[in-house]
């Protein structure tokens, strides 16, 4: 497979399609970040998409009028957690979740998983002037702060939390921050 950079276009074509089948789709990281923001800000090599297991046949359905219809192996890939793609350049990171009857989600098997609160899912933005549903700013940081950050993360983060007045994490701040001062 050739990795290229997804566009705007492609993204909101996805969601769009997704809605059309009946999937309430959630977009999520760098372009769920991008979304809040209201404007592209760097280049992305995939959509993460959360979706309710519940709509997995349509979700296949939608993505498969589109090309997006083979399974991308990964280490790690579990049943809720994989990623699909067209054999050129759309791939999906497909993140499933089921509602529980307290009203929060539940993400990952019985014995791993977690929920979190619907609202977690419940941001508001847009992708090239479409209004998406996409992760909420907290819950982004959040999800991007949980595992060694990479250049990607170093760049979403610190951009979210000046748009939303959220405390920098450690090991976030730009880098003239981190680096120790000379004396003068």
């Amino acid at each position: 497979m050739s990795h290229y950079a997804m566009s705007a276009t492609d993204v909101v074509a996805l969601v769009e399609r997704l809605d059309a089948h009946g999937v309430n789709a959630c977009v999520g990281g760098g372009w769920g970040v991008d979304a809040l923001l209201g404007e592209q800000t760097r280049e992305h090599s995939d959509l993460d998409v959360w979706a309710s297991a519940a709509h997995l046949e349509p979700l296949f359905v939608a993505f498969a009028e589109l090309g997006v219809d083979r399974i991308f192996p990964w280490p790690g890939d579990r049943p809720w957690n994989f990623v699909l793609h067209d054999g050129v350049r759309l791939r999906v990171d497909l993140h499933l979740y089921e509602p529980l009857a307290d009203g929060s989600l539940h993400y990952g098997s019985v014995v791993d998983g977690g929920a979190f609160p619907a609202e977690a899912l419940a941001g508001h933005g847009s992708i090239a002037g479409t209004a998406v549903r996409c992760e909420s700013a907290e819950w982004a940081v959040r999800w991007h702060t949980g595992y060694p950050a990479r250049d990607v993360d170093r760049h979403d983060v610190p951009l979210l939390c000046q748009r939303f007045g959220i405390p920098v994490p450690e090991g976030f701040e730009p880098l003239e921050e981190r680096l120790p001062r000379r004396p003068a």
